[in-house]
């Protein structure tokens, strides 16, 4: 704020919050954001008002439609382990149970606390439960863990699907909307704040375009087979 700075390009509900707390009248442009009406950023997203604009790839059915890629992937698919932090608000976990208990598939919640992870304990109750799948969330501990949760899911012979957001961690799938698209997205509006638009007239745009990707190393791993319509629709297959 002593910079006397034109516009503040930020990340995360977290981070706006901050930014318009020390600066309520500097306009704020953010991404990864996942609903910022009920995170009380804005009142209304096609006409925010105030200094606050910004990006959201959030969308409502982004679990069913994992869920349903990974009933593909894996045939009688029954048992699917959900993996969250502990840590930032659980809204992703109840929508994800709720939406695959509605396709029928029994879950096995699991919550990881920073900056520790217990993946020795996560994987063993995955284990003890006859977990199937692994629906990794995008939340900050399993992005920060990211890796290592794809080589231990590899390792137990559980197929995995996290975000595209990173997708050469070594997991069998990743499939969902960007927060990477959302982050590059910024930049036309911050080009639009600079240019005399104000923030607040500015509608929050959701970016819900989908990627898939096929780790096929993986899946030769663990010994899946992915079939022919899954590949098709791949925005990238990895050998």
């Amino acid at each position: 704020m002593r910079e006397k700075v034109d516009v503040l390009a930020v990340q995360g509900a977290v981070s706006v919050r901050a930014a318009r707390k020390a600066a309520p009248d500097i306009p704020i442009v953010f991404a990864v954001v996942v609903d910022p009406v009920k995170d009380d950023l804005v009142t209304n997203a096609k006409r925010p008002g105030g200094n606050i604009t910004g990006i959201t790839t959030f969308d409502s059915q982004q679990p069913r439609k994992q869920l349903e890629l990974l009933q593909q992937v894996v045939p009688g698919l029954k048992r699917v382990a959900l993996l969250g932090d502990a840590g930032v608000s659980d809204a992703p976990m109840p929508a994800c149970d709720e939406q695959a208990r509605a396709m029928g598939l029994e879950t096995l919640r699991l919550l990881l606390t920073a900056p520790n992870p217990d993946l020795d304990g996560a994987f063993a109750a995955m284990r003890k439960e006859h977990a199937e799948a692994l629906l990794v969330l995008e939340v900050p501990v399993t992005g920060a863990y990211l890796k290592e949760i794809a080589q231990r899911a590899a390792g137990n012979r559980i197929p995995s699907l996290a975000s595209p957001s990173r997708s050469d961690m070594g997991q069998l799938l990743a499939y969902g909307t960007s927060f990477s698209d959302g982050i590059r997205h910024m930049a036309v509006y911050v080009d639009k704040v600079l240019k005399g638009a104000k923030a607040g007239d500015l509608p929050i745009e959701t970016l819900a375009r989908y990627k898939l990707i096929v780790n096929l190393k993986t899946a030769r791993e663990i010994g899946v087979t992915i079939p022919p319509e899954v590949l098709k629709r791949a925005d990238r297959v990895i050998q």
